[in-house]
């Protein structure tokens, strides 16, 4: 499913760690649908208005994602949200015209797992 819903555009933040770090390749993903990937296995899409050089993330008109195996997915409003950028795992740009023809209710999948150090 994932692969049918992220455009090319993902980047993973296992190795982007230290002073070092910037994230500034997003800048690419500024104001586009972006789904965000938590180290605690959230799934939060929306529209991505800033970031900083830690990663924090603000989303505008956002909502998470909450997978099940039984029920399909659930869509729960957030509107305006900041991820820490110490939260971060994923960051991929969506494809709006794949999101609109997407019945998520169908969907059947297992939460993603917390990361695990």
């Amino acid at each position: 499913f994932f692969s049918s819903v992220f455009s090319f555009s993902v980047f993973c933040f296992g190795f982007l760690r230290g002073p070092s770090a910037s994230p500034f390749w997003m800048d690419g993903f500024k104001n586009k649908l972006v789904s965000v990937i938590t180290q605690d296995g959230r799934v939060i899409v929306g529209k991505l208005v800033g970031f900083d050089h830690t990663t924090n993330i603000i989303l505008s008109d956002s909502h998470e994602r909450v997978y099940s195996a039984q029920i399909g997915v659930e869509s729960v409003s957030l509107g305006l949200y900041i991820v820490r950028g110490d939260n971060v795992a994923v960051v991929g740009e969506l494809d709006p015209e794949l999101e609109e023809e997407s019945d998520l209710s169908l969907v059947r999948a297992a939460p993603i797992n917390p990361v695990v150090y």
